[in-house]
């Protein structure tokens, strides 16, 4: 496999002076980037279909994996609740080893094939769900079982690997290519693959929630205000969309329970006469379009 060979360039890696190492990792990193750029077809046909199951506003965004592959794919997952307030039960995830697997290193889980795929089944995927898989070396039996179980159960089936001839890439829906090559460090997939599956699957979530309307005028007014700091960017970004008072966004915050887009709503409806670029509100729940026409 190409992730597992050998680079002659990095063969006497640790005897390297330490900038003189610093600077190679990072030169050699950038390849990491590249890959991502040669996906980006790819990542599109996988997000346009992924928005049309998930569109319909009942299936699920699952996302398996084992090793660093799952804990990127997880870290890319749980993100979208606080950036996007993707419904926590529209979210699922399949780790090999299990929540602890995160943290600790759970010898011989990806191997255990019959374990992903009873995870999957567990879940009762079906048509209008998307099931993620993500492997570096695209061979891992945890994650092709699970794969496998969710093409059986009709859900769409994306991939992402960094092995041209990954069993992962031919067995899916949507087959992301990530071709990252050899490791400065030989095998080690936590450098150049998993960077490149970190930043394809950040594209791939963004864009996605994009499509899904959680996002206008390139602002996040999806977002869920969990914390101190998303509460002062909620009340920016309503100030920004809707150009009132800091004191009526607060107000219509308070009012909407912290929902960024039923504060719009009712700002909205309240202004005497909508100014250009104003954003159109279809209700106080539903998602909130930039205006601008799409093509799928």
């Amino acid at each position: 496999m190409e992730t597992e060979r050998r680079l002659s360039r990095f063969r006497d890696l640790e005897l390297w002076p330490l900038e003189e190492l610093l600077e190679g990792l990072w030169t050699h990193s950038q390849k990491a980037l590249a890959a991502v750029g040669w996906a980006l077809p790819a990542l599109a046909g996988a997000v346009r279909e992924a928005a049309r199951r998930l569109e319909r506003g009942r299936g699920r965004l699952v996302y398996s994996g084992a090793g660093t592959s799952g804990r990127v794919a997880v870290q890319d997952g749980v993100e979208l609740v606080p950036t996007f307030s993707w419904p926590r039960e529209r979210l699922a995830f399949l780790l090999a080893g299990g929540e602890v697997a995160l943290t600790t290193a759970v010898e011989g889980a990806e191997d255990d094939a019959r374990a992903g795929r009873d995870g999957i089944r567990a879940l009762v995927l079906g048509p209008e769900d998307v099931h993620v898989a993500v492997a570096a070396s695209g061979t891992t039996p945890f994650t092709l079982a699970a794969q496998e179980a969710a093409r059986e159960a009709g859900a769409l089936t994306i991939a992402l690997a960094c092995n041209a001839d990954a069993p992962l890439l031919a067995g899916a829906h949507c087959p992301i290519l990530l071709p990252t090559g050899a490791e400065a460090l030989a095998g080690s997939t936590r450098l150049n693959a998993a960077t490149a599956q970190k930043i394809a699957l950040n594209l791939f979530s963004t864009a996605l929630m994009v499509r899904l309307d959680r996002v206008a005028q390139g602002m996040m007014v999806a977002l869920s205000p969990t914390s101190r700091k998303l509460r002062r960017r909620a009340l920016a970004i309503l100030r920004e969309l809707t150009g009132a008072s800091e004191p009526a966004c607060r107000e219509a915050l308070e009012r909407a329970g912290g929902d960024l887009r039923r504060a719009m709503a009712h700002i909205l409806a309240h202004q005497p006469a909508r100014e250009p670029g104003s954003i159109p509100v279809q209700s106080e729940r539903a998602p909130i379009s930039s205006g601008r026409r799409r093509t799928r």
